[in-house]
């Protein structure tokens, strides 16, 4: 009974472990959108739809409202929607989150789910225009069934974290091109950039197919197509703040009372003299010097990691890698 015991208890210890080794972000993000889900499911036996109320409806219907792009992409339809979402979200996110950092990458989560959304919009205002929506009061779904227009354009509704989903695989494809994956049915292992190459291939066709299925494909093209110019402006701008949202000022206010409050901490057993605003100047050359350093090394690390994959790195450069995500 003893050795059972403690065997139990070290296989919910390595659960909980499992559990808090999920970056911060990651963790809420998958917290959030599972209890948005249970909500959702116990509301609608009360007649509560919350995927009507925070679903993102087309812009042109009544039920559209601003904060929906981003709400929607906490909602799901049913549970197998929002268990491939969450799994991709785990597999993928962590990796992503701990190389970039917890700032960076709710910024670009965020902003990638928001443009699917955006590409949403604007992929049903092309076909409400191409099919000449306007000139008609009601719309026929079939077996004799004519429905207002205003409830048809409400009932254009899209929910789920797909587009933020393939942006974060973007991601993970973008910065481990060559890292090897077993996608089944495959036999053999396949490069991450191959892998993010072929998903996006099958969504666009997907996307223009005759057929429709329900999917939402080229919202999902959308987070990816905004996840991939965050990117290449990131690479462009190595020494941006992703964190300011188009503001520098703030952040360097912060910045600077950051860097002032270590320098004072770390000469608290320095004489008057020592404080000089002449050492204060130095100090802070220093600091930007090092922090510049710091920056060059690891854009040198993710070149690596972009030109021969992760596990390219030695130990020390993993582990400057992981020390780096930490302090972000």
């Amino acid at each position: 009974m003893h050795s059972l015991n403690s065997n139990f208890a070290a296989h919910k210890h390595k659960k909980t472990s499992m559990f808090r080794n999920i970056p911060t972000v990651t963790k809420n993000l998958l917290i959030i959108n599972i209890v948005a889900f249970l909500a959702a499911q116990v509301l609608s036996m009360s007649g509560i739809d919350l995927n009507d109320i925070f679903g993102l409806h087309f812009f042109m219907a009544s039920d559209f409202r601003i904060y929906q792009l981003v709400t929607y992409m906490f909602m799901h339809g049913n549970f197998t929607h929002i268990f491939f979402n969450m799994f991709a979200l785990w597999m993928f996110g962590c990796v992503v989150e701990n190389v970039w950092g917890p700032k960076k990458y709710l910024f670009y989560y965020m902003v990638c789910g928001i443009g699917a959304g955006l590409m949403q919009e604007l992929a049903q205002f092309v076909s409400y225009s191409v099919e000449g929506l306007a000139a008609y009061s009601s719309v026929n779904m079939g077996n004799g069934m004519n429905i207002p227009m205003e409830t048809y354009l409400n009932m254009l509704t899209t929910v789920g974290a797909s587009g933020a989903i393939y942006a974060i695989l973007l991601a993970f494809g973008m910065t481990f091109p060559n890292e090897r994956m077993f996608v089944f049915p495959l036999p053999i292992p396949i490069k991450a950039k191959w892998f993010v190459i072929g998903y996006a291939a099958v969504e666009l066709f997907s996307a223009f197919s005759t057929s429709n299925d329900g999917v939402a494909h080229l919202a999902h093209l959308g987070g990816m197509l905004f996840g991939f110019i965050l990117i290449r402006y990131w690479k462009r701008h190595p020494y941006s703040d992703y964190g300011d949202f188009g503001t520098n000022k703030g952040a360097q206010f912060f910045n600077n009372m950051r860097a002032n409050w270590e320098r004072r901490r770390h000469q608290k057993t320095t004489t008057q003299e020592q404080r000089s605003e002449q050492t204060r100047r130095e100090s802070d050359w220093d600091y930007n010097r090092r922090q510049q350093e710091e920056q060059a090394e690891i854009d040198r690390i993710l070149d690596k990691i972009r030109k021969s994959g992760y596990e390219s790195l030695s130990k020390a450069e993993k582990q400057r890698l992981f020390d780096s995500s930490n302090r972000k």
